[in-house]
């Protein structure tokens, strides 16, 4: 609606996760350095967590994309399944084809095990993504950690990575996953931005978008974007959308303070309620 007026595109501040808009961050560069060093390291098992909108499945897909084909893949993101659902989902995004009368959890791991040999013999690479993962049930995790377990003499034949929120980890150190947890040997948790890296993010989703022609953000407009949004992509997304759409009706081509101010009343205090201490706080923020 609002990028023919500024000169972009597109919109550059969607909330879709897409792998082109991805700003690698000092930290969002580690975590995906550090999901393509499980992978080609065969470590068996690559964790990944985070907070709420903070990039995971962006660097998911970005993964996804930079992969040859010397890799297969499986990606699941609906995580509320049975154990048997899993094994089954995981065959489909294998291509992985067995007769509906045969449709067994044993057949699964049996077709899903020769597939894997296949795959190895043909020096190819599998990769399990899984996201969302903090919702997977007990039961399902420890189908995982069993799915681990096909392996030739020298090296496992699945890499499984795990991207979830913070409560995966606490999940995992359950007893009942305690083998699971173990076997997790390449982790990384994902931070939120930085003050400056605010800023640069807002300046890289301009650029993709091929902009910014005359749209600017003043500094304060940016540090208040900082405040309210914490360092979290998907809320620096949202105020940056509504402060633009703002701009666009005021006629201007000028993100300030002002603007914001008015984003974040036009979004509702609620939405950044979650990860700020309290009413007063969302008020100070807005009257400063």
């Amino acid at each position: 609606m609002y990028a023919e007026f500024f000169g972009l595109k597109e919109n550059p501040f969607n909330l879709s996760p897409e792998p082109r808009y991805l700003f690698l961050s000092e930290h969002h560069r580690d975590a995906l350095n550090c999901l393509v060093y499980g992978i080609k390291e065969k470590k068996g098992f690559v964790l990944l967590s985070g907070g709420i909108g903070l990039g995971k499945t962006t660097i998911c897909r970005s993964l996804l994309n930079s992969l040859d084909d010397s890799v297969e893949t499986a990606l699941i993101f609906n995580t509320a399944i049975s154990d048997t659902d899993l094994l089954e989902t995981i065959l489909t995004e294998f291509g992985i084809r067995i007769r509906k009368e045969t449709k067994t959890k044993k057949t699964y791991i049996d077709a899903l095990n020769k597939f894997l040999l296949k795959n190895y013999a043909a020096g190819k690479t599998a990769v399990l993504l899984i996201d969302e993962a903090q919702n997977l049930s007990y039961g399902v995790l420890e189908q995982i950690r069993m799915l681990s377990n096909l392996e030739t003499e020298q090296e496992k034949l699945l890499q499984i990575i795990l991207i979830g929120q913070p409560e995966l980890n606490a999940t995992l150190l359950q007893p009942a996953l305690r083998q699971l947890n173990e076997r997790i040997t390449v982790r990384y948790n994902l931070p939120p931005l930085s003050p400056p890296e605010v800023r640069a993010y807002i300046d890289h989703r301009l650029k993709v978008a091929h902009g910014p022609g005359p749209l600017t953000f003043t500094s304060s407009a940016i540090n208040l974007i900082y405040s309210f949004s914490e360092g979290i992509p998907r809320r620096i997304n949202a105020l940056c959308d509504r402060a633009l759409l703002i701009a666009y009706t005021k006629n201007v081509s000028k993100i300030s303070r002002k603007i914001v101010k008015l984003a974040v009343a036009d979004i509702g205090a609620d939405y950044f309620q979650k990860t700020m201490n309290g009413w007063r706080k969302i008020w100070t923020r807005l009257t400063a």
